[in-house]
């Protein structure tokens, strides 16, 4: 299978990321900043969950699906939560890159 010429079309609209963005500021003041290294999860997932396979042609092929638990995230979260504290908040620059790998080696395409 030759897969030159298929793209990724991303369908996830700007009112999306502008709810996505009111609740993770709500979720922050409540939980005083703790929300804060959740956030990225969720933050690169909603778009990559919007993402679907085109052939050349246009047509869709396929749909990316992210599936990572909570379980997974929040071990990540607190690892990297003690690394932030311990190198007074650098460590959160290197934490997004981080997060958005292990998205990515989740991701997965489901047939249409």
């Amino acid at each position: 299978m030759q897969l030159n010429g298929y793209k990724l079309k991303c369908d996830f609209s700007v009112t999306e990321a502008i709810i996505q963005l009111i609740l993770w500021i709500l979720l922050s003041v409540m939980t005083f900043g703790l929300a804060l290294f959740i956030l990225p999860y969720y933050f690169v997932k909603a778009p990559l969950n919007s993402c679907t396979l085109v052939d050349p042609a246009g047509n869709a092929v396929g749909k990316v699906n992210v599936e990572v638990t909570f379980d997974a995230i929040l071990g990540h979260a607190l690892i990297w939560l003690l690394l932030t504290i311990v190198t007074f908040g650098l460590a959160y620059l290197i934490y997004w890159p981080a997060v958005i790998k292990r998205l990515l080696n989740a991701a997965t395409i489901r047939e249409l």
